[in-house]
């Protein structure tokens, strides 16, 4: 009989224990996070997620000690604007570490080349767009190619795995063109491809390609030209379900645009030369960032295509 209400109390314990931790565990989901306002007031500082290499957008200078970009200046200027008081720490990220290191809180705002789309704001949430991504062409200066219609027999290098080789496909079927694709294992492979003639032009990212030219041999041998076969924006990014943190960040972003200061920001990095080699990109505003700025939305990648 002892034994048998020995069991018993012990089943009632471990019932009343498992019941306490679920009512906790619920007492806990139900509170509500703190603010990241609140937590750069009480800490004092900001961590900045950047990257090490991403120019123009967000790269180091030397070993890593001070980290610039267009992306990470924006960063600077805005968090300046809402939190002027804060230190500012600069975290080093990578693109398969940025969603979960921003989700969790140990990054309050993200800084490097991040796409804003439907699956990512599913873990963070987004900024209003302060570029727009376009999958263009690299060519020779002097090769006259200007538009991707001037494809048609020739041969385009592009990197495997990358969106510019499905894009170069659907531009076959919708255009009804023919042309050869040589694929290169990385980006500065395809562009050699493109550098030795093998290419008559070189299909990524304008801001890749303006990065790749920028630090090439001959910079002034390049262009990039045609009209995009692809848009992407990009943003800012932090922790999703924090309104005030993203009205905060939205409002001194269309402050920028209203005064002209994010033109001034852009031309700093992708028209007049950048560290560290003082190289220009020359890319210049593409028509849809301009009509970001006049009237700026943060509309994911979904919705470009769609368009």
């Amino acid at each position: 009989m002892r034994s048998m209400f020995s069991l018993a109390w012990l089943a009632k314990s471990l019932s009343l224990v498992l019941a306490a931790g679920a009512l906790l565990a619920q007492a806990q989901t139900a509170a509500p996070a703190e603010g990241t306002l609140d937590k750069i007031r009480n800490t004092g500082k900001v961590v900045l997620g950047v990257r090490e290499a991403s120019p123009p957008m967000a790269y180091a200078l030397g070993a890593n000690e001070r980290f610039v970009g267009y992306h990470v200046e924006l960063c600077e200027r805005v968090l300046k604007d809402i939190a002027p008081k804060a230190r500012l720490e600069y975290m080093a990220l990578t693109a398969q570490n940025t969603l979960p290191l921003v989700s969790n809180g140990t990054v309050d705002i993200g800084c490097g080349p991040t796409t804003n789309n439907l699956a990512r704001q599913q873990q963070v949430a987004f900024a209003l767009t302060t570029y727009v991504s376009e999958v263009r062409m690299a060519v020779r200066a002097d090769s006259g190619i200007t538009s991707v219609a001037q494809l048609a027999g020739r041969s385009v290098a592009a990197t495997t795995g990358t969106t510019a080789v499905q894009l170069l496909r659907k531009l076959e079927r919708a255009q009804n063109l023919t042309f050869k694709t040589a694929l290169g294992k990385d980006h500065l492979e395809s562009f050699l491809i493109l550098e030795s003639g093998r290419a008559d032009a070189f299909v990524l990212d304008d801001n890749l390609l303006a990065g790749i030219i920028a630090n090439s041999k001959t910079p002034q041998a390049w262009r990039i030209v045609g009209e995009p076969l692809g848009s992407e924006p990009i943003a800012l990014l932090f922790r999703k379900d924090d309104p005030a943190f993203k009205a905060a960040v939205d409002g001194s972003i269309r402050a920028l645009m209203k005064s002209g200061e994010l033109e001034r920001l852009y031309a700093k990095w992708f028209l007049e030369p950048i560290p560290p080699r003082q190289t220009p990109l020359n890319l210049s505003m593409s028509a849809a960032l301009r009509q970001l700025i006049a009237n700026p939305n943060d509309l994911p990648l979904e919705s470009y295509a769609a368009r």
